[in-house]
């Protein structure tokens, strides 16, 4: 069984005015239109933090010198060194 609770909120008066005349027209309630936007609004949220990037980072002494000026071909030329590319 779900539990329901009384509560009040206020409201901007131009925006309860469109919610009560969405809800007129979808024929649904103000309570159900609202609870839709808070579930809506709340997996949004939810969604946006729910994900952290591991951490990939790695112990030595940084960039090696011949890349961190090189630009990306010599980038892709290092690391295809040796491969028969």
């Amino acid at each position: 069984m779900v539990a329901h609770m009384k509560t009040t909120i206020e409201i901007a008066d131009a925006l309860l005015e469109r919610a009560r005349k969405a809800a007129q027209a979808e024929r649904t309630t103000l309570r159900s239109l609202v609870e839709e936007g808070l579930r809506s609004t709340l997996e949004q949220r939810e969604f946006r933090s729910g994900y952290v990037w591991p951490d990939r980072s790695v112990d030595g002494q940084g960039v090696d010198p011949e890349v961190e000026e090189g630009g990306w071909s010599r980038t892709r030329d290092l690391v295809y060194e040796g491969r028969g590319g």
